[in-house]
């Protein structure tokens, strides 16, 4: 089973509730913490800020902080980060496939989300 370790790595680096969210969220544009954490429902401040430490260690987020007044922090997804974008994406039809299989056809406010 030569496939274990690799896939319990990437689990290992991705796995939770919130890293996929987040790093989502940071190809969607948001680069501020309030940002991120508003465009994520019932993350929580402390939750987030662990998760993008963990994120920044896995060296999928870099974490800027500028020298102004109020000194302003952002994050931004690596170049490591965008091989991640066809596994979301696989993971997305997968859950939409998934979806239909248990539920069947979509709602028209399922489709709207």
């Amino acid at each position: 089973m030569q496939a274990l370790k690799p896939v319990r790595d990437t689990l290992d680096v991705i796995n939770g509730k919130w890293k996929l969210q987040i790093i989502i969220s940071l190809n969607a544009g948001n680069r501020r913490f309030t940002e991120i954490e508003r465009s994520i429902p019932k993350l929580t401040s402390k939750v987030l800020a662990k998760e993008l430490k963990e994120l920044e260690q896995n060296s999928l987020v870099k974490r800027v902080v500028k020298d102004t007044y109020p000194v302003s922090i952002e994050y931004f997804p690596t170049e490591h980060t965008k091989t991640l974008g066809p596994v979301v994406e696989s993971l997305k039809d997968w859950g939409e496939n998934h979806r239909k299989h248990i539920f069947g056809s979509p709602t028209e406010a399922e489709k709207s989300e």
